[in-house]
Formats: structure tokens, sequence, C-alpha cells
């Protein structure tokens, strides 16, 4: 998969902000974390208005897990694996996207 010009957040301030109070979203977002972990790569979906597809990266940028159609105010969701990068899409834009998958930006 090749995202066209996603936005990249790597301070802290950036990642606990994500989505949050956006009206709209059509593109993508890269939470880049300091090291790979599961606990840090989990992800909430407070204050949005829509759902969303995450998709969650190792250091290589291969896809380690997926969570779809992620339900606005939903409390956590947590990779089944260690994650270094957090891809937050549209809802419906990483069905097709299989674990494995090398994702390229």
């Amino acid at each position: 998969m090749k995202l066209e010009n996603p936005e990249v957040v790597s301070s802290t301030l950036g990642r606990a902000k994500g989505l949050m109070f956006r009206k709209k979203f059509n593109g993508a977002i890269v939470l880049a974390l300091p090291r790979s972990t599961r606990i840090n790569a989990s992800i909430h979906t407070f204050f949005m208005r829509f759902p969303i597809d995450v998709l969650f990266l190792d250091e290589e940028k291969r896809v380690v897990d997926k969570s779809l159609n992620i339900k606005p105010w939903t409390i956590n969701k947590t990779p089944k694996k260690a994650a270094k990068y957090v891809v937050e899409l549209p809802a419906g834009k990483a069905r097709d996207v299989k674990i494995g998958e090398k994702v390229e930006w």
C-alpha cells in the first residue's frame, strides 16, 4: 500500500491529539512512535466525529495488526504485536490491506 502525502506526526502532543476534533478526514495520518511497543501504540477515538481504519506497522513499515471501522468514542484499540507506526485512515480504506504487507509513504 502506498500512502499519498500522509500527515506524519512524531511529537508527543501531536500523537495525543491525532484526529480529535476534526470535522472531516480524507487522507492519512501516521503516528510515529519513539520505539516499537504495544501499549504506546494503542489508540482511542474520543472526540472524533467519524469512524476510522487503523494499521499498526513495525519498524520496517509492515502491517502487524489492523482494526477496521473503529467507531467514535471507542475506549481502546491495542495492537496484538508491538508497533512503531500507527496509520489512521478513513473507514474502508484499509479493508484490503493484509497482515505482513509493506506500507510506503
